[in-house]
């Protein structure tokens, strides 16, 4: 038999409340705030030369999502932890707040420099909604219960990833750029008085909470370097490149550090013992990664080639996603009933990557003669795949963790899609650039406009944009392939049945130090 993990000294021990009757109206304003940071992520794309031509700095304009997306991977393990030691409720309203006045703050920017240092800012809170929104979502609803809910958290997740390109484009050509920004403030306010009024969690402040700064320190430096290694790898530096090389030898011994800091940190900042108490999380958090590589690679490079090498609008290009976004909404719902009907789920996470690995794969033969069509039933499979894999995996990682550690499994679960979905936007994004340089005619790489080209030189370039999807979406399928591994070797222990119980033991297990 397992022994359960003893709580930490001088911690609270949590009630083990009922599922809220109003859960479903708490879950909103919960997912409303989620929905925010996700649509910012990606509502700047379409603003951009908009933004270029009033306030200039073309040379720096990729520190615009760069400089939020960073700040967000950095601080999502922060916020989760000082959740977890202080009060969920307080940290998740804090980071509405602090996102709230960075989104004033960048839609009044003047320079391009105030612009991505605001927009930082506002990915610190943005950190904070998605770590805040999951661990709150794992503390209001155990996990045996979420599959009734998971639809609805299917439902924003797949309109920020796509919504996000629609909407910035749809307000900065009737209200302006700024209002990109400004949009949120009355919806914030909204969250923020939604949460306040309806949201009840129970309280796990600590009498004697210790902020492990060596542990933030040092997994800020790891992710820092290792998302600064990817994005500029192959674009602003060449792989062998001494800063590239520098930033990969640094974001490795950052990462032993780091690993090395918490088996001794009083509280650790990520306790090792998540990592360790069952093969499901760390098994879990590698499908987010797979999940956040297939979300982000197809909603980036799938709306790139339908522009391109079939003709779609921007507009166009963006609804054209909607037969993924319906796959993923579908295919979470179905996952979720199943789910807290027979409390089996194993099958689905198997099912999402294989679907993936088949999607992904599709994808790569598409050419210059695909139709339009045939993409979509392609794009089907990849929503199916996102759907069955993406919110099953975050369930699995908070049912294999204490309560006490909800938070920072939460933002670790978080952190790892986040990255997941950045490193693979930056791989991607460098096999991109690599193959249209390589394949297109001389002098007509990516700053001719197609419509300019002669016709020689359009038919180059069009093969070349096919040629660089057709390698993005093969290395996806192979990675997707991956993640396919690891569902099969996840083990299906009992879900929780109550918000405050502990995981069920799988196997008997060796009792763990403490911080390990």
């Amino acid at each position: 038999m397992s022994t359960p993990t003893p709580a930490p000294t001088g911690a609270a021990q949590p009630a083990e409340p009922a599922v809220p009757k109003n859960v479903r109206w708490v879950l909103l304003g919960i997912l409303l705030a989620m929905l925010l940071a996700q649509l910012d992520g990606l509502i700047v794309g379409t603003a951009m030369p908009t933004i270029v031509s009033e306030i200039g700095g073309l040379d720096h304009i990729s520190w615009v999502v760069t400089a939020y997306t960073l700040t967000m991977a950095c601080s999502t393990p922060i916020w989760g932890k000082l959740g977890d030691l202080f009060n969920r409720k307080l940290m998740f309203l804090s980071s509405i707040v602090l996102f709230l006045i960075a989104s004033a703050l960048s839609g009044a920017s003047t320079t391009m420099t105030e612009l991505i240092i605001f927009r930082a800012v506002q990915g610190v809170g943005a950190g904070g909604l998605a770590a805040g929104a999951f661990a709150l979502i794992g503390a209001l609803l155990p996990p045996r219960e979420r599959g009734r809910y998971q639809g609805m958290v299917a439902i924003v997740m797949a309109l920020g990833s796509i919504g996000g390109p629609l909407v910035g484009g749809l307000i900065t050509g009737h209200l302006g750029w700024r209002w990109a920004f400004y949009i949120n403030l009355p919806i914030g306010i909204i969250c923020i008085v939604w949460c306040q009024l309806l949201l009840h969690v129970p309280s796990v402040r600590k009498e004697k909470a210790v902020i492990d700064w060596l542990g933030i320190t040092l997994l800020t430096s790891t992710i820092a370097a290792t998302v600064l290694a990817f994005t500029w790898a192959g674009s602003t530096y060449a792989w062998e490149s001494r800063q590239i090389l520098a930033l990969a030898a640094g974001a490795a011994s950052g990462l032993a550090l780091f690993i090395a800091s918490q088996k001794r940190a009083a509280d650790p900042l990520m306790p090792l013992r998540i990592f360790t108490e069952s093969r499901n999380f760390p098994l879990a958090s590698l499908l987010l990664i797979v999940a956040g590589v297939a979300m982000f690679g197809a909603t980036l490079y799938l709306p790139l080639f339908q522009q391109t090498v079939q003709g779609a609008s921007a507009t166009n290009s963006g609804l054209l996603l909607v037969p993924m976004m319906a796959g993923t909404v579908i295919a979470s719902n179905i996952a979720g009933k199943v789910m807290t009907k027979t409390g089996k789920y194993k099958i689905f996470p198997v099912l999402g990557t294989a679907s993936l690995v088949v999607g992904m794969y599709l994808l790569s033969t598409m050419d210059t003669g695909t139709a339009r069509f045939t993409t979509s039933l392609f794009m089907v499979l990849v929503g199916i795949g996102t759907g069955f894999t993406l919110q099953m995996a975050n369930t699995i990682a908070q049912n294999s963790v204490e309560l006490r550690d909800i938070g920072a499994a939460s933002a670790a679960a978080t952190l790892f899609r986040t990255v997941g979905g950045s490193l693979g936007v930056a791989v991607f994004g460098s096999l991109f650039t690599s193959s249209v340089q390589g394949h297109a005619a001389p002098g007509e790489g990516s700053t001719n406009h197609v419509a300019h080209m002669t016709a020689a030189a359009k038919d180059a370039y069009l093969h070349a944009v096919a040629h660089a999807t057709h390698q993005i979406f093969l290395v996806g399928a192979a990675i997707a392939a991956v993640g396919l591994i690891a569902a099969i070797a996840i083990e299906e222990v009992p879900l929780r049945a109550k918000p405050g119980s502990g995981p069920a033991p799988a196997k008997p297990t060796t009792p763990q130090p403490a911080g390990k």
